[in-house]
């Protein structure tokens, strides 16, 4: 059956042990007495109603509390996330790989400028966010979609990080219900696209190789503010286009039982190997974050974790969900200092991958997702397993402002990372994407340590 297929790869004692936690954390914060129940962080000026709660300390939901631009039509946006990479092996090329955060040794870089907002008006609003610096080309990079059919669709949207449209309708005083159709951000993998939003900078695995956003359509049912049941019809995964000629089917249900603890699951179905239409995709994403202890003027003012596990597999075209799949974790520690001036984050994760279907190319040689490149192979039953960590110290003396500085340590079993050498030919790119240069090897090594300081506004 696909489920047991599914969960097949995953070791029956680990399985039951991150389970047995995450109910552990729940069970301990939904019996405190004096929280009640809250609404869903993604309420905004178009919903009729919400419960009052205090969501800004979740992973991926940001921190601000007000807007200095909203007005009543539309409330605006303004984002810069400039950045400092510091890899010891200070590679030749200065050219970072296997992150979809991190691209630049050495050098103040502008990883993303976003200016938007969201519009509303009644039940009719939308939103755009724009999207400026090396995410314009860092993202677009990892979609192999366009390169199926014309059109050139990654050029048409690399400026657009968000962009879309919908419509509310009322069920009843609190519940509701959005149908948005255009770009928006995905929710698998939990942590959220923007920096200033999350815990830490470089998250783990199963969120840097998941999908940052999906182009299609959501409905969004707020059954009650706290509990909202989401179905996806989208291009792919993380796709402007088809990667063949079937949708990617989606679904997301998120519940918030009190303030102190959220529980998100997202299930997706699709095809997505470009030029292989009978090989389909299964993926779960499963989250709980908890908020341990709360003490505003307290000289520990927040304690809070969360736990994110990953499954999923391929199978037709050649390849069978116990030889091809994907099963990862991620697990962070949050404390936030003196009425959140500071704060700190440990924490990391792991995952395996046979066949490397989720597995971010190296931009070797200029490298894509649609050029591979034969210096590092992603066959069905090529070994991928990497873990890593993180510790993160934030300093937010504003709700709009960060100043962040982190440690990386990141292993794969196979050589991965960017060594001293580089991963470009000498003199640039050669050839095709990804070709081959003759006399020429990438260096790739197991390990990456890096440093990261990143100066974050959000307004």
């Amino acid at each position: 059956m696909p489920n047991r297929s599914l969960l097949h790869p995953l070791p029956h004692a680990l399985l039951v042990s991150l389970c047995a936690g995450a109910l552990l954390l729940v069970g301990a914060t939904v019996a405190r007495a004096d929280d009640a129940p809250v609404a869903d962080p993604e309420l905004s000026p178009q919903q009729p109603s919400a419960f009052p709660g205090d969501f800004t300390w979740l992973p991926g939901g940001g921190r601000t509390k007000t807007s200095p631009l909203a007005t009543t039509y539309f409330t605006g946006e303004f984002r810069l996330d400039s950045t400092y990479h510091y890899e010891f092996s200070r590679p030749a090329d200065n050219t970072i790989g296997g992150s979809s955060e991190a691209f630049r040794h050495g050098e103040i870089q502008v990883t993303h400028v976003g200016v938007g907002g969201d519009f509303h008006v009644g039940p009719v609003h939308g939103r755009i966010m724009t999207q400026f610096g090396l995410y314009a080309t860092g993202t677009a990079r990892n979609d192999a979609s366009p390169s199926r059919g014309q059109w050139q669709l990654a050029d048409a949207y690399r400026y657009i990080s968000e962009g879309y449209g919908g419509y509310r309708i009322d069920v009843n005083e609190n519940s509701w219900i959005n149908v948005q159709t255009g770009i928006f951000m995905s929710y698998v993998g939990l942590w959220s696209y923007y920096h200033a939003d999350n815990w830490n900078f470089q998250p783990s695995y199963v969120s840097s190789n998941t999908p940052w956003f999906f182009n299609g359509l959501r409905i969004q049912y707020y059954l009650r503010p706290n509990l909202k049941i989401e179905p996806w019809v989208v291009n792919g995964w993380q796709a402007y286009g088809q990667f063949n000629r079937a949708p990617g089917l989606g679904l997301q249900v998120r519940w918030s039982p009190t303030e102190a603890v959220t529980l998100v699951g997202n299930q997706y179905y699709g095809a997505d190997t470009l030029g292989v239409p009978d090989r389909t995709r299964l993926h779960t994403d499963d989250s709980v974050m908890v908020r341990l202890f709360q003490s505003p003027d307290g000289a520990v003012s927040k304690l809070a974790a969360s736990l994110t596990v990953d499954a999923g597999c391929e199978s037709g075209g050649g390849v069978t969900c116990s030889s091809q799949y994907f099963v990862g974790f991620m697990a962070y520690a949050r404390a936030w200092f003196v009425r959140d001036l500071f704060g700190v984050t440990v924490g990391g994760g792991a995952i395996t991958n046979p066949g490397r279907y989720l597995v971010l190319m190296p931009p070797i040689n200029g490298a894509t997702a649609t050029s591979g490149t034969p210096y590092f192979s992603a066959s069905p039953g090529d070994a991928f397993k990497a873990w890593d960590m993180q510790l993160t110290t934030d300093w937010m003396p504003s709700q709009f402002f960060t100043l962040r500085l982190e440690y990386n340590h990141r292993h794969a079993n196979i050589p991965y990372f960017t060594g001293h050498d580089g991963i470009t030919p000498p003199g640039g790119n050669q050839g095709a994407p990804g070709s081959l240069v003759d006399g020429w090897r990438p260096d790739l090594v197991h390990d990456e340590n890096r440093i990261t300081a990143a100066m974050l506004v959000k307004m």
